[in-house]
């Protein structure tokens, strides 16, 4: 692998390797890109195949952040961490807080919080060496479960994915199947109950598309069968890829909108909704809530205003398909664009600012 070959290409700006041998950590912090402020992004720990494999993902990840937090309107850059370890048996609090030594380190331009194979418990050992965490326990200050939000996200992104496709926002007797009833997903049915919506659930966990069931007066199909059910939005919130060549062909609905992270299976498949005039929202941008939530901790969380933040999901979603019908284009080209004019329109001011201190240091010379 050549790393700074990488780097160049794709623009990161550092890589950091960080290892303590008396608690086993070893961790790689990729940090894409400041322009719009320090770089967030969660901390994973994974089982790699090799340390190359480990890098690879730091820098997707890192980079992926920096689009969803661009795309979210917030002020932050993107970054990610991996931890090299089986998060059932490697973990220990030593190595948490040793890794939030190296965070300290970095003086604030990477803050992070948890995401797969960590926990609130890791990120408060983290909390115990630097500021620069969130996620952490609500007697720190923090939000806590952060799923109610993101299905609130979800939600309103989805009344916009409604708009564009059907020309009105309301989601009353539109039939939804929701893949995975996971905690986000159980939250956004309370929503879509409310509102009236008509839910078709699946989960390859039976009890809990059957708590679905017995909450909203859901139907529940078996796994396979959700892809074809007559339905006006699909909303994938399981695993990703779930839209792929197998699926893709048996989807009825109009819409798809869910809080699944990576839910085409290549960039080819949201080219074909975008022919077959499906209305995709793209995942980085739908789910953001999240994000956009922890990211309020910074400021002194205050739920009200954080709230008020994830509603925006809703604009950025119509911005997105905005430039979708502008430019011909697929949405998930369009929310990569949105996130790119964003960053590149801070880079250019920021270039302004400092030519324009520039000209003023050599005048008064």
């Amino acid at each position: 692998m050549d790393i700074f070959k990488d780097m160049e290409v794709y623009d990161y700006e550092q890589l950091v390797f960080c290892q303590d041998k008396n608690s086993g950590l070893k961790a790689i912090i990729a940090i894409h890109d400041t322009t719009l402020g320090p770089a967030l992004g969660g901390t994973r720990m994974w089982t790699y195949a090799s340390e190359e494999d480990a890098i690879v993902d730091a820098m997707r990840l890192a980079k992926g952040m920096t689009y969803k937090n661009a795309a979210a309107g917030l002020n932050l850059g993107g970054g990610k961490t991996v931890i090299i370890g089986d998060p059932r048996k490697d973990k220990n609090p030593e190595m948490f807080r040793a890794f939030g030594r190296y965070i300290q380190g970095l003086n604030g331009r990477y803050i992070t919080a948890e995401d797969v194979g960590t926990t609130v418990e890791d990120m408060d050992l983290i909390h115990m060496e630097t500021d620069f965490v969130t996620g952490i326990s609500p007697e720190f200050g923090s939000s806590g479960d952060p799923s109610p939000v993101t299905a609130y996200g979800v939600y309103k992104g989805m009344k916009a994915a409604a708009l564009e496709a059907y020309g009105d926002d309301s989601l009353e007797g539109k039939t939804v199947a929701v893949q995975g009833i996971g905690s986000v997903a159980f939250t956004l049915c309370e929503y879509l109950h409310k509102e009236g919506a008509k839910l078709i659930v699946t989960d390859i966990n039976k009890a809990a598309a059957h708590r679905a069931v017995e909450a909203f007066g859901a139907t529940a199909v078996d796994p396979d069968d959700i892809y074809e059910v007559d339905c006006d939005i699909y909303a994938p919130c399981a695993l990703g890829a779930t839209i792929n060549d197998d699926t893709i062909s048996r989807i009825k609905a109009k819409v798809v909108a869910g809080s699944a992270n990576n839910q085409l299976k290549s960039t080819e498949h949201g080219d074909i909704l975008f022919e077959k005039g499906i209305v995709y929202a793209p995942d980085y941008v739908i789910n953001a809530g999240g994000v956009i939530n922890v990211a309020d901790e910074l400021n002194g969380y205050n739920q009200s205003r954080a709230m008020k933040k994830v509603e925006g999901i809703y604009d950025s979603l119509l911005k997105v398909f905005e430039i979708s019908r502008r430019d011909n284009i697929p949405t998930y080209l369009a929310a990569d664009r949105m996130a790119e004019e964003r960053i590149e329109s801070v880079r250019k001011s920021r270039g302004q600012f400092l030519l324009n201190g520039l000209h003023t240091l050599s005048r008064r010379k």
